[in-house]
């Protein structure tokens, strides 16, 4: 395994794991919460709970490496949706009411490789299904 896939490894394992604490905070600190939230920036309640276990289920599924295009595309909108309703308007470090978008910024980012990166070595998709040319595009 070269240092490429090793940073490609360690990339997908946080990007995984802070999905997945994101996810789980929302519904530990009561996800009646974060529906109230929502419903304040507009957004319909509901949606709180998708997001949630999306957040929660494609954490547990990118540090395992299943998935990983699918879960990166459904990060990727999760977070423009958080950037354009939410952020947007404390800027990027944030003022005095929020924090900014500059975390979102950067777990898109992330997301975006993995949308566009091939398989890992490491990942149970590339166990599952292996392929010769390692979809390297």
């Amino acid at each position: 395994m070269n240092k490429n896939e090793i940073g490609k490894v360690i990339l997908r394992v946080v990007l995984g794991l802070t999905f997945f604490m994101h996810g789980l905070s929302k519904f530990q600190g009561g996800i009646s919460n974060t529906v109230g939230y929502f419903d304040s920036l507009g957004i319909p309640g509901f949606l709180a709970y998708a997001v949630a276990v999306i957040e929660l289920i494609g954490g547990i599924a990118l540090v395992l490496g299943i998935g990983t295009r699918i879960v990166s595309i459904l990060f990727g909108m999760i977070m423009v949706g958080a950037i354009f309703t939410a952020k947007l308007p404390a800027g990027f470090l944030g003022n005095d009411q929020m924090a900014g978008y500059e975390l979102e910024l950067a777990l898109l980012a992330m997301s975006i490789y993995f949308i566009l990166a091939g398989k890992s070595v490491v990942s149970i998709d590339q166990k599952l299904f292996n392929s010769n040319n390692n979809e390297e595009d």
